[in-house]
């Protein structure tokens, strides 16, 4: 059974003291600036913590679950978030560089800003994020389903988004070069201001008859 601690002010060597009688559950618990680099905290659940600057890189995180935490510029590079879920947090400007978030889930959670280069893994789902501005480049989101996802001004370059589909989401001003969209559903996309030149970019993917006026309209032509 997972004890409970609340209300704590806690470092690294008060979190190493816990490891020693397995996962915790931390409630409304202050870690900001806390060094906890390297430490295995699988299956621990963070509910209403305050993470601000936690270093959590190269930590195990593994089935971890977190709830309305607000960890913006929290460190977690090469960090294992493997079957992780993680709900309506702030996660703004996260280091998440090479870690590990296959089978995670990221449900109505704040990650603008965030760097994800070399991330890996696979069947992770992100639902109802912000990630404008975000760092995504080479992330392989191949058949999933994308839902209200706002990524405009993201790094997409390399992207994959073959078999995707994207509702309610917003490239709006993304970097895709070299993104793939062959076989993408993307009618329920904002797509920006789209301009003739665009068209390679999405070359294969499904658009709506709205889409492809703005397309048609940079060469003046009109649909009736």
């Amino acid at each position: 059974m997972t004890d409970t601690l609340s209300g704590q002010t806690l470092g690294r060597a008060d979190i190493a003291k816990l490891l020693t009688t397995g996962p915790h559950h931390l409630a409304e618990c202050d870690l900001d600036e806390a060094d906890l680099a390297m430490l295995d905290l699988s299956g621990w659940t963070f509910e209403r913590c305050s993470m601000r600057h936690t270093d959590l890189s190269s930590a195990r995180l593994a089935r971890t679950v977190w709830r309305s935490t607000k960890a913006p510029f929290a460190n977690m590079t090469g960090a294992d978030l493997e079957e992780a879920q993680i709900t309506g947090c702030d996660l703004n400007n996260v280091s998440l560089r090479r870690a590990n978030i296959g089978s995670a889930r990221f449900l109505a959670t704040r990650m603008t800003g965030a760097d994800l280069h070399m991330a890996r893994g696979m069947g992770f789902t992100f639902e109802e994020v912000l990630l404008v501005g975000a760092r995504l480049p080479g992330l392989s989101f191949r058949k999933e389903k994308l839902l209200r996802l706002d990524m405009a001004q993201a790094d997409l370059a390399k992207s994959d988004f073959r078999g995707a589909v994207l509702e309610g989401c917003s490239l709006r001003e993304a970097n895709l070069d070299g993104a793939q969209f062959a076989g993408a559903d993307l009618r329920g996309a904002d797509l920006g201001g789209l301009q003739l030149e665009d068209a390679r970019v999405f070359r294969g993917a499904t658009i709506s008859r709205e889409q492809a006026e703005q397309l048609l309209s940079g060469w003046g032509l009109l649909i009736r």
